[in-house]
């Protein structure tokens, strides 16, 4: 079993930054990817940002330039920088790992971000 816990995010005035944190332990096998998923009410959740164990990156459109992810596989943790944020970034984020021979997921929690303008 992979547990995954989520630190960061909160309320920010649009233009501002926050940066989420992601933690894994368990069952981590090591070909896996790392990403984050938002959801908006009444909206599916969406990738915003993935990388892999090797450091391969892929985003949103809605957040390239913007919003960086990161990780340290050694600790098995994940971060994710965002900047000038805009109200429709305004979701519940959640952390993901997917094992990438299984291809099992897992979630955290999820945290709430909200932008005002």
């Amino acid at each position: 079993q992979v547990h995954l816990v989520e630190s960061g995010g909160g309320l920010v005035q649009a233009g501002g930054s926050l940066r989420l944190s992601c933690a894994a332990s368990g069952s981590i096998f090591f070909i896996n990817a790392m990403g984050w998923y938002r959801q908006a009410p009444g909206k599916q959740r969406d990738l915003v940002a993935r990388i892999t164990n090797g450091g391969s990156t892929n985003y949103a459109d809605s957040v390239k330039g913007r919003f960086t992810i990161s990780r340290d596989s050694a600790k098995n943790t994940m971060s994710l920088q965002m900047n000038s944020l805009k109200p429709e970034d305004t979701a519940v984020y959640y952390c993901n790992l997917q094992n990438l021979m299984t291809r099992n997921n897992y979630w955290g929690q999820g945290t709430q971000v909200t932008v005002s303008s």
